[in-house]
């Protein structure tokens, strides 16, 4: 009896398709929506200001068109979602030419000005995004929502972590700059080290009696939630890698590689003061792993002490000057403020 050929690869091949045309489907509804959303704001802007009391008249504008749309389409136009909305094209939309009022009678679909904006996220994206003051600010985290493909939850973690100021605060005016206009973008290991780390996520009190073991288990539980906080192209490798030199055997807690700078980055986790001994040990490691490890067209390992506490003066004169491997950060285990941070990054800084 002839063998009967197997259909895993036709039915695999098929919902690959399926589940591929439904996810541009979503994103399609999505970008309509929210471009729809930002017509509606610039209708209800240009309409205000035709007004005699903006202000009044703006309120009775609102609550006659809620009243109307919500009879018509249900839920979804209350007063405050069109407040939202006017909002919405008031920071997103103006920079479009203005549509005349005929022009505007005709138009029963997003104006051709509005069009041209490429609106990617979906409309909960730039709900929290809106609530951000800093205009470079809120283009950092629209530009890292697109590039990772953050969820709304993961935006919000990534803003109440203070991202965007823990990077802003140990950079140049340069790189600030860029910050706003390309995101995040690797080109040397420095720009991967973040100080502190926020990981809020583990579940860990401020001030608790835990291990170093305790840590790491708590980041393997939450591997996920760790690489997103360790940022763009981290890829995890290893837990308690062992090497043996001679008859000795040593560990390291956690070995990671990113894709991006192309170099396999070690983390090894400290409770307490950092002392100069755990970046000698850093330093051993990092070597090991250049000489045996690493391949020709891959770059220098990184390595990376997380500890709780540490003074710079013990980083400073225990690396080299020219060091461009070896790198000390905090973590914090709850959620500081922007306050907060500062004042632990001056004092690291000072």
């Amino acid at each position: 009896m002839a063998h009967k050929p197997s259909n895993k690869k036709l039915y695999s091949q098929i919902v690959d398709l399926l589940q591929s045309a439904r996810n541009k489907v979503v994103q399609t509804v999505n970008q309509t929506m929210v471009l729809t959303y930002c017509e509606i704001g610039k209708m209800l802007v240009e309409e205000e200001q035709g007004g005699k009391d903006r202000a009044e008249y703006g309120k009775e504008l609102l609550k006659g068109l809620s009243e109307v749309l919500t009879r018509e389409f249900g839920k979804g136009f209350s007063v405050k979602n069109l407040e939202r909305m006017r909002s919405f094209y008031q920071i997103y939309g103006k920079s479009s030419t203005p549509l005349s009022k005929s022009e505007n009678q005709k138009s029963q679909t997003p104006s051709a000005e509005l069009k041209q904006h490429e609106f990617v996220l979906s409309w909960s994206h730039y709900l929290k995004l809106m609530r951000i003051d800093n205009e470079n600010e809120r283009k950092f985290y629209e530009i890292e929502s697109l590039k990772n493909n953050w969820s709304v939850r993961e935006l919000e973690r990534q803003y109440d972590s203070a991202l965007y100021t823990r990077l802003v605060l140990s950079r140049n005016k340069e790189k600030v700059k860029e910050l706003s206009e390309k995101g995040l973008i690797l080109e040397k290991p420095k720009d991967a080290i973040k100080d502190p780390y926020i990981l809020e996520f583990l579940g860990l009190p401020e001030r608790s009696e835990y291990s170093e073991s305790h840590l790491e288990e708590k980041i393997i539980d939450k591997l996920e939630h760790f690489l997103l906080e360790l940022g763009n192209g981290f890829m995890f490798v290893a837990r308690q890698k062992r090497i043996s030199l001679d008859d000795t055997h040593f560990r390291i807690d956690l070995v990671f590689y990113n894709r991006i700078l192309k170099c396999f980055v070690m983390i090894d986790l400290k409770i307490g003061e950092l002392k100069h001994q755990d970046l000698g040990q850093m330093q051993m490691y990092v070597n090991y792993y250049d000489r045996e490890i690493r391949l020709e067209d891959e770059n220098n390992t990184i390595g990376i002490v997380l500890c709780q506490n540490k003074r710079e003066s013990v980083v400073e004169y225990t690396l080299p000057e020219n060091n461009e491997q070896i790198f000390a950060s905090k973590y914090q285990t709850v959620l500081p403020s922007k306050e907060e941070l500062k004042l632990i990054i001056a004092e690291q800084n000072s």
